[in-house]
């Protein structure tokens, strides 16, 4: 209640989620910090514009953007990361920038503001990772926990908390299902390349 918060990742699924639920508790302000500018657009609509809700376009690997949108802000929810694995198997050094370097941005620009606290999103594929999303993220979770040790004098907390499988998420297997469903394909129940 009262608090400046920004939510990096705020127009994806997870981000988005924690938007709305944060809103019922009555913030000062809620920074949705994004680069996505038709989900952004997509949330202005639906959320809709006052003084409580503030669109900033951005990407975590700016750090210069960080510092100036964590003006002022108390809490940090930092749920911006590429986050499909395929995708990032086939662009791994665009999965560093973003979910390692990106959190790196993140940890500096919350020193920078003096931000009281800053969660991290994290997954269940960082637990022994065998995919470079699942790897990045660890590497994510453990610059994270290390600023805690890292900050000096500084108040910030810093704390990280992982995800399995959101159902209903972009990328997550029940929309897959429904769509094959509906499309009177066969469902597929599983990939013989899949690990876990």
């Amino acid at each position: 209640r009262n608090k400046k918060i920004l939510v990096t990742g705020g127009t994806g699924c997870i981000g988005s989620e924690i938007v709305r639920r944060l809103l019922k508790y009555k913030p000062n302000v809620v920074r949705i910090f994004s680069n996505d500018e038709h989900d952004m657009f997509t949330m202005m609509q639906d959320l809709g514009t006052d003084i409580k809700k503030r669109y900033l376009m951005g990407d975590v690997r700016d750090k210069y953007r960080l510092v100036k949108a964590m003006d002022g802000i108390d809490i940090v929810y930092h749920a911006a990361a590429l986050k499909h694995v395929p995708i990032c198997e086939y662009n791994p050094f665009e999965a560093i920038q973003t979910n390692v370097l990106g959190t790196q941005n993140v940890i500096e620009a919350s020193f920078y503001n003096n931000v009281e606290k800053v969660v991290s999103i994290s997954t269940d594929k960082a637990v022994n990772p065998v995919s470079i999303m699942g790897a990045t993220k660890l590497l994510s979770e453990r610059i994270i926990t290390d600023a805690n040790w890292a900050k000096g004098k500084r108040k910030t907390v810093f704390s990280c908390v992982r995800f399995g499988n959101v159902s209903f998420s972009r990328g997550s297997v029940i929309p897959l299902f429904e769509r094959q469903i509906k499309e009177k394909k066969t469902v597929a129940i599983t990939d013989p390349a899949m690990t876990r």
